[in-house]
């Protein structure tokens, strides 16, 4: 690859890499289990409701997975009704997700299959990297610079595990990158005191409207924008000595301020609805102490590594997960410094000194953006990675441009006035050749790929090896409990419900005496106000079952701890197994045998009868 311009070679390399990364993000797309919130993309998208699955009573699987179904009376009403409803996310993208899943026909049981709804988001992910290279071109007027940032953009292992997901991440990074591009080219018109043109700022309006209904943390991005344009208009100011808004080619800048902020108004009735309940609450810590104040930091610094690298660090062996966290400390080490170098020739070129300037600003604005709300708002966004998409693209073009810089070193330094480089710079900068990008690619590739077998980025929740652990213990009638919040637990039981069926797990193995051929039951227990809900439910739910039953305690710990253990007692349960967690569960399995009828069983009945009374008289009151 040559710096002067080839149009033909360039466009082919595009095309490579282009098909390298749809092939990355297509690779082993069923493979991983769906969580929970990609079963809220297939139901809201469906226009279908969680509130159907019904609580406070023993359902099948089949009732339970029954939302997957697709719903032909379902339109783009129903599906903005229930998302606004049910959940706390603007349309856009549900509304392009219930289009695509009518291209697909559904799976033997009648349900959408993880295929059909994770290609959506894989294509979308795919398509960003040719317009990184397109928005690479605008901002630096470099091909080596957008070759570079595009082949970035095809392997990083947080784009792969983002475009594999069934969530609306990769749709929201195509608004950005096209946001960036118009905000670089608005800096290049400021810059050179001419207007905006007004195409630019329809454009620019336009996407930032289509940002925000498609995730409301796009406002980050604006936000991070606005730091941007401040700060060259008071730049400007104070080079030229003079107030900066006024300025005619200031003014089209409060036009698209003014729109944008249009655009986001439309959706201030819907926020003000969205209530901080169970959907939210996992995201707030407002007990840190000590140390834990670092938390955020060192979460922070692992998303932003697995931009560019990633190891097995999620291996079965222990050995091999520490090794690759001790390897991926070196590669940083070895890799920053170089990038910070190649960012410094970069600043040799007019065009390219103002990008990185302008991309820069924006990725330490939205980050310490990020960190504001983290410790003044004690919602602490750095521990979910997937967030980070905001300032994701400004990331990679970044990489890129200092990467750039080492493709070919001697004819950029031969471009730019020697005087400006110090000597020592020039010797650092011969030792970052062409070598160097290959092998960052080359280990950036081996981070997709580790992503892509589940060895990096595996699901948030892990119901495969929970429904691994009831189907070895299958030997009777099973039921699967779960205290009931919201349709996030509904999500959990369905990850375990589908990855039973999965399994293929005949109806022998369990419930052969229930007279239900559904396999394994399932109870979502109605955590209510009142702190007996859940064990009357239980208990009633118990009483109903055949004996022997296996009773599978699904993260039974977040209530308390002396009544469950009362009751599991009065019903004959007896724990077979310790506790056991993965990711979202914690679990156990507990054998209930025939209720003895004794003195000891008449008085756990009339105990039993006792709460249940008590709760009926809680709930008439709280009705009342």
């Amino acid at each position: 690859m040559k710096i002067e311009p080839n149009p033909q070679r360039h466009l082919l390399l595009l095309l490579f890499w282009t098909l390298i990364g749809l092939g990355l993000r297509f690779l082993n797309l069923t493979e991983k289990p769906l969580w929970t919130d990609e079963f809220s993309t297939i139901v809201f998208s469906l226009g279908n409701s969680f509130l159907d699955v019904p609580l406070d009573q023993v359902i099948s699987g089949n009732e339970l997975l029954q939302p997957l179904q697709p719903n032909p009376d379902a339109s783009i009403t129903t599906v903005t009704q229930r998302l606004f409803h049910e959940s706390n996310h603007p349309p856009l993208y549900f509304l392009l997700c219930h289009f695509w899943l009518k291209l697909f026909s559904v799976n033997a049981s009648g349900w959408v299959n993880s295929w059909a709804v994770r290609s959506l988001p894989a294509l979308i992910g795919a398509f960003s990297i040719p317009l990184t290279y397109l928005v690479s071109w605008i901002g630096f007027r470099s091909r080596v610079v957008a070759q570079t940032a595009t082949a970035l953009m095809a392997v990083s292992p947080f784009g792969i595990y983002l475009a594999q997901e069934a969530r609306h991440y990769t749709l929201p990074i195509i608004w950005i990158l096209i946001s960036l591009s118009c905000l670089m080219l608005a800096a290049r018109y400021l810059r050179d005191r001419r207007i905006l043109p007004l195409w630019l700022c329809i454009i620019w309006i336009v996407i930032n409207g289509l940002g925000i209904a498609t995730h409301y943390f796009f406002a980050f991005m604006l936000g991070a924008a606005a730091i941007v344009i401040a700060i060259l208009g008071l730049v400007q100011s104070w080079r030229e000595r003079g107030i900066w808004y006024p300025s005619l080619h200031w003014r089209r800048i409060w036009i698209v301020a003014a729109g944008t902020a249009a655009t986001g108004l439309i959706w201030w009735p819907v926020l003000q609805n969205i209530q901080e309940g169970e959907l939210t609450r996992w995201i707030y810590q407002g007990d840190r102490s000590g140390l834990a104040w670092l938390d955020p930091i060192g979460q922070a610094i692992a998303g932003w590594i697995t931009m560019l690298y990633l190891l097995p660090i999620q291996a079965e062996s222990q050995v091999i997960s520490i090794a690759s966290g001790i390897v991926l400390v070196l590669l940083v080490v070895w890799t920053v410094p170089k990038l910070l170098r190649g960012l410094r020739v970069q600043q040799l070129n007019r065009e390219a000194r103002l990008a990185v300037s302008v991309l820069a600003t924006f990725a330490v604005a939205a980050i310490v953006l990020f960190f504001s709300v983290t410790y003044f708002f004690e919602a602490d966004l750095t521990s979910a990675f997937r967030y980070n998409f905001v300032y994701f693209p400004a990331v990679v073009l970044l990489i890129g441009a200092g990467l750039a810089s080492s493709w070919d070193v001697a004819l950029q330094i031969a471009q730019a006035p020697l005087a400006n480089v110090p000597s020592v710079l020039l010797n650092l900068l011969r030792v970052s050749n062409r070598k160097t990008v290959v092998v960052v690619w080359l280990l950036s590739l081996i981070g997709a790929l580790t992503v892509v077998t589940n060895l990096g980025y595996q699901k948030t929740h892990r119901p495969d090896l929970v429904a691994a652990d009831i189907q070895q213990r299958s030997d009777n009638p099973t039921l699967v409990a779960i205290p009931y919040r919201s349709h996030g637990q509904t999500g959990r039981l369905m990850g375990i419900a589908l990855a039973l069926q999965q399994d293929d797990l005949q109806p022998d193995q369990v419930g052969q005496t229930t007279g239900l051929n559904d396999g394994p039951l399932f109870l979502l227990a109605h955590d209510t106000q009142n702190p007996r809900s859940v064990f009357t439910t239980l208990r009633r739910s118990l009483n109903q079952l055949p004996r022997p039953l296996n009773l599978w305690l699904i993260n039974f710990h977040e209530v308390e701890e002396q009544p469950l253990n009362q009751l599991l007692k009065q019903n004959q349960c007896e724990a077979e197994t310790k506790s056991r967690s993965v990711d979202g569960y914690r679990y156990r399995l507990y054998r209930c045998t025939r209720l003895a009828n004794s003195r000891t069983g008449q008085t756990d009945r009339t105990e039993a009868d006792r709460i249940e009374v008590d709760r009926t008289e809680t709930d008439r009151l709280e009705d009342e």
